[in-house]
């Protein structure tokens, strides 16, 4: 690795344009892709794992309720409903002890397969092997450590809620005495609560997901880059499919296929976010990281 840099904010466009062509031959698309996929699969199972963590200190009701709201306001109300028929019919089944068994490690297995594909594409573009030689042991030691992150993302989201909670809360109090034009300010309070989780999120991602040993400070500043880029993106893809409703050509399978758009376009910005990481370490944090 070449001697590190200082980092000057004249350097910015070089750098995103570096970002850009190494993010390009890193075949983003076909990665992205294949998230998009194992998310499909995945999601019933992940939802239903949030919803017992948070929901039991939350009540699984208004936690469902939340998410719903919020994959609608994402994707459409379809998409939303497509959901929650996906899981009452995963949650609803009267089954035997052993078939009780054999689901839930269905149903781990099936909701780390987002983070297991991520973790992968991660090692990619860092250019790091798994730490362990067989093959079995780095699968299931990459598994665990993906329910990590689900426990993780959580975590999060209880805390959020939390959060926004006391914020509506405390709102509802504060109106009897801010004046109307003092109080409507409050909600960039509730926006940053939602950015701080998205950049919590990323930065864990870059952080711990790969197998390298990656430093605070690129992964600060590539998550931070890469939440202004989500947050961007994430008003445009609503917009896009609440005007254009990409979802409309493919009939039934339309709520799916906007899942799968979604998820698709999200990682192309994650990606980006960890090329930015990875070109940001090589020019300006030296010995950043190692195997």
């Amino acid at each position: 690795m070449s001697e590190a840099q200082n980092f000057k904010i004249q350097h910015l466009p070089k750098l995103l344009v570096a970002s850009g062509q190494s993010w390009f031959n890193g075949e983003p698309f076909q990665r992205s892709a294949i998230v998009a996929y194992y998310a499909v699969l995945s999601l019933p199972a992940l939802i239903i794992i949030i919803l017992k963590i948070v929901g039991s200190v939350w009540g699984e009701a208004i936690v469902q309720g939340e998410l719903l709201a919020e994959i609608s306001k994402a994707i459409g109300s379809d998409a939303a409903d497509a959901i929650r028929t996906m899981i009452e019919n995963q949650s609803g089944e009267n089954t035997s002890i052993f078939a009780t068994i054999i689901g839930i490690g269905t149903l781990l297995y099936g909701s780390t397969g987002v983070f297991f594909q991520l973790q992968s594409a991660l090692d990619n573009i860092w250019e790091q092997e798994p730490s362990y030689k067989n093959d079995v042991v780095a699968t299931l030691m990459s598994r665990v450590k993906s329910f990590g992150f689900i426990l993780i993302l959580g975590f999060l989201l209880l805390t959020s809620f939390v959060l926004t909670s006391l914020l509506s809360t405390f709102s509802r109090q504060l109106s009897q005495f801010l004046p109307d034009n003092l109080f409507d300010y409050l909600f960039v309070v509730d926006f940053l609560v939602s950015l701080t989780f998205i950049y919590v999120l990323f930065a864990t991602m870059f952080k711990y997901l790969p197998s390298a040993k990656i430093s605070w400070k690129s992964v600060s500043v590539g998550a931070a880059l890469t939440t202004i880029l989500f947050l961007i993106g994430k008003y445009l893809l609503a917009l896009y499919f609440n005007t254009m409703e990409p979802g409309s050509t493919y009939g039934a399978a339309g709520s799916i296929i906007l899942i799968m758009l979604w998820v698709s376009y999200s990682s192309l910005i994650l990606l980006f976010g960890a090329h930015f990481t990875k070109q940001y370490a090589d020019k300006y944090v030296k010995n950043d990281y190692i195997s």
